[in-house]
């Protein structure tokens, strides 16, 4: 194993190749490429995270399937769990122009078969033979690593294979935390939530609470939010309500009003429901957080925009989205719709580009999103505050992807709409959580073939039907993702609900509330 100065050498030496390896992978050339798909979700407290079947969002990058419709290209997709083969031959269907049996000769499916709530690179790691076989599976000079998300365990991994990595260095991570966004926000000059950052110890957020509700003393609610939380499961919610007797307006001490925040922080609502204050606040302590005002107003939207700072310096705008939320207080991500509401996505799109030039010029590399809240205001235009970036894959990617890998369509920024090979415009509504306990005990093939008969898949000469994703869950948890697409947004919403209603009346069961 190299000590920590000679691997961060032999990553700046690899990453230096990443622009023209980047161009090769992205690109038509005839050239022969080699991807290294590693879906790994590591991040801190992975383990902890209450989402059901959380292991098989290692199915969401199945999308790179698609870099096999160059014929040179072999592609290897390394999970922790295996992937039923009808999911691979599903997502292979998706892909025009080449035949199903000459991608799968390219293809590569390597399965740890090791369910243990451990980040995938971290397992690999931890197996020398897993890693030479990787090593023999492709060819340094013509290959890549791409990721979900980048850690050190990566850049390791990435070290290991001799190949450079498709992402944000590590050691620009910081930037996508909560605190480091709040920051490029500042930077770029666009409206973020009143609030502070950098927050570690109880007094830090209590002080914060305390000024931000001086400043804003008919706040309702604050947020307190871990800096690398995960689906809003590092969030905790603080009802200033229950404290008016204390509040600025009531000419009560400050010592008093701090005293009874801090009795307070122990009554928050946590998103987690293994969260307490105590564990909270350990979390906190290690990797820092913010204090943000809550915002309340009835109809608010969580809206974000996908971009890409690509290796070759370009800045690549590819979507924008309305969130479909739930949990507690609306802070976990539950799907999307897409596009944004026209009423603002240009204006989040704008803001958006604005926040990723700050970090391109820090040196940032590969997928981002850029999260907002959205508000209708009393003359009924809208307002939005930026609240993060994430730089990473996320939720919103693989729907946008799997379009893009069933129509060859392109994203259009002036509009903000998805238009066909034929310029018409495409939408969709996207969830990885349509659960019901009904649903357990369906296979895949059982989901393939009630799909086949009520007419559910998506379909090329109509532009419209349902796309299948995240199925892995299905069996165990009765949950699975799905990407309902139409020519406009009603039938988009018609798709949809009749996955629903279908697999609802050959279940014999009612959805059910799960945990997303």
């Amino acid at each position: 194993m190299r000590d920590g100065d000679d691997e961060l050498g032999a990553f700046r030496k690899l990453q230096s190749q990443l622009r023209r390896r980047w161009a090769l992978a992205d690109g038509e050339g005839p050239e022969p490429r080699d991807i290294v798909v590693i879906p790994s979700l590591s991040f801190e407290g992975i383990d902890t995270v209450p989402i059901d079947g959380v292991l098989h969002y290692e199915e969401r990058m199945l999308f790179a399937l698609n870099l096999l419709r160059h014929p040179r290209a072999r592609l290897v997709y390394v999970t922790s769990a295996p992937i039923h083969p009808a999911a691979v031959d599903y997502m292979l269907s998706l892909i025009s122009g080449i035949p199903n049996e000459h991608m799968r000769r390219r293809l590569t499916v390597l399965s740890l078969y090791d369910n243990s709530m451990v980040p995938l690179t971290q397992k690999i790691l931890q197996r020398p033979r897993v890693v030479e076989r990787l090593r023999q599976l492709i060819r340094p000079e013509c290959g890549l690593m791409t990721c979900f998300t980048v850690s050190e365990a990566e850049r390791s991994l990435a070290v290991a294979l001799g190949i450079p990595l498709y992402g944000v260095d590590p050691e620009l991570q910081w930037l996508g935390t909560k605190s480091g966004s709040r920051w490029a926000f500042r930077k770029a000059g666009i409206h973020l939530l009143p609030g502070a950052e950098d927050l570690k110890t109880e007094a830090d957020v209590v002080n914060a609470i305390d000024a931000l509700w001086t400043d804003h003393p008919h706040l309702e609610r604050v947020v307190v939010k871990q800096n690398a939380g995960f689906s809003g499961q590092g969030n905790a919610v603080l009802d200033l309500r229950t404290l008016a007797p204390v509040s600025p307006e009531s000419g009560t001490g400050h010592a008093v009003r701090q005293g009874a925040l801090t009795g307070a922080l122990r009554t928050m609502r946590f998103v987690d429901p293994h969260q307490n204050w105590d564990t909270f606040a350990q979390k906190l302590e290690r990797e820092g957080g913010i204090v943000e005002a809550f915002v309340d107003t009835p109809g608010k939207r969580a809206s974000s925009c996908q971009l890409r700072i690509s290796p070759e310096g370009t800045l690549d705008l590819i979507s924008t989205h309305d969130q479909l939320v739930e949990g507690v207080d609306g802070q976990v991500y539950a799907g999307c719709r897409f596009p944004a509401d026209a009423a603002y996505r240009m204006a989040i799109q704008r803001d958006a580009v604005r926040a990723a030039e700050v970090l391109q010029d820090k040196g940032a590399v590969g997928r981002l999103a850029v999260d907002f809240i959205c508000e209708q205001t009393g003359d009924g235009s809208w307002r939005h505050y930026a609240i993060e970036t994430n730089l990473r894959l996320g939720g919103t990617t693989h729907p946008m992807m799997l379009l893009r890998m069933m129509t060859d369509g392109r994203y259009d920024p002036t509009t903000g709409l998805y238009l066909t090979p034929r310029g018409e415009p495409q939408f969709y509504v996207a969830t990885d959580s349509m659960c019901s306990d009904s649903y357990r005990g369906l296979l895949l093939e059982d989901l393939l073939d009630i799909a086949a008969v009520d007419g559910l898949h998506y379909q090329a000469w109509s532009e419209s039907g349902v796309l299948f994703h995240f199925t892995g869950a299905l069996s165990e948890f009765g949950k699975l993702g799905i990407t309902a697409v139409g020519k406009s947004p009603t039938e988009a919403d018609h798709w949809f609900e009749q996955t629903r209603r279908v697999l609802d009346r050959e279940t014999m069961g009612l959805s059910c509330t799960s945990k997303s």
